[in-house]
């Protein structure tokens, strides 16, 4: 499978609020909750005078008051785009690893205290909440991104002890399940549950029709990055984003 497939996946997969294309680049908006919801995504054919659409590019953030941020795959159009970009003064953060995996050889999970549910709800949206730290002020963004997904989504819960101490989202389409925001409480990392949360969310999306998975994963977070190794997880290529300032929201 083409690597740019899966882009175009994770662009489906992670809505924003709104969205504005201009010849062949996706500018993606959503208040500023989340780099990948509130940049510029370079993955088709680009005609312009880029000097000018760069500009271009630069009024329309700054108009709604959010840094200017392209998200650099090895697919971005022009292909000499990050170059221009660095010499412009913009700043390289959060290289990001892509990484896949073939669902026929996953492990069965040893622990199933889980909730899957297909639509957002109120418990599930104050878990991810408490567990990820968002803002009071970004909740309802939150909730209107997820809500933008159109394909089949499943909002995971792990129990233990009578309370969520991990929770994420699966989203499946054309084969493919992609996580996101796989997270888990603090104060009960490095015991496995993690890893026994997603094999239930990918034996859930075994059971709804996908053969693969993708995911995304800081290049720095060593210890996620293990736990997707142990599950079989592979690097295929690895992104990262280009800012106009110093104001970086992840």
């Amino acid at each position: 499978m083409d690597n740019k497939f899966i882009e175009e996946l994770s662009l489906n997969h992670w809505q924003p609020v709104s969205t504005l294309l201009y010849d062949g680049w996706v500018l993606r908006f959503a208040d500023g909750y989340t780099k990948r919801a509130n940049s510029i995504n370079p993955i088709h054919c680009s005609t312009y005078d880029l000097s000018t659409k760069i500009e271009h590019c630069e009024k329309i953030y700054t108009a709604n008051h959010l840094p200017t941020t392209y998200k650099i795959t090895p697919f971005v159009q022009p292909a000499h785009l990050d170059l221009t970009l660095e010499e412009l003064g913009y700043s390289l953060i959060d290289t990001t690893s892509v990484q896949t995996l073939k669902l026929d050889r996953i492990s069965e999970p040893a622990l199933t205290s889980v909730i899957i549910e297909e639509d957002i709800n109120a418990v599930w949206r104050e878990d991810f909440c408490r567990l990820n730290h968002v803002k009071p002020g970004d909740k309802k963004v939150l909730e209107r991104m997820l809500s933008n997904i159109k394909t089949k989504k499943g909002f995971i819960s792990l129990y233990y002890e009578e309370q969520v101490i991990a929770c994420g989202l699966g989203v499946i389409e054309r084969e493919y399940i992609g996580l996101y925001d796989i997270v888990t409480d603090i104060h009960y990392r490095n015991r496995g549950l993690g890893e026994q949360m997603i094999l239930n969310l990918l034996k859930w999306g075994k059971e709804n029709g996908a053969q693969y998975s993708y995911l995304a994963v800081v290049a720095n977070n060593a210890p996620a990055r293990r736990l997707y190794s142990k599950i079989g997880y592979s690097e295929v290529y690895k992104y990262w984003y280009r800012v106009k300032d110093d104001v970086n929201k992840t």
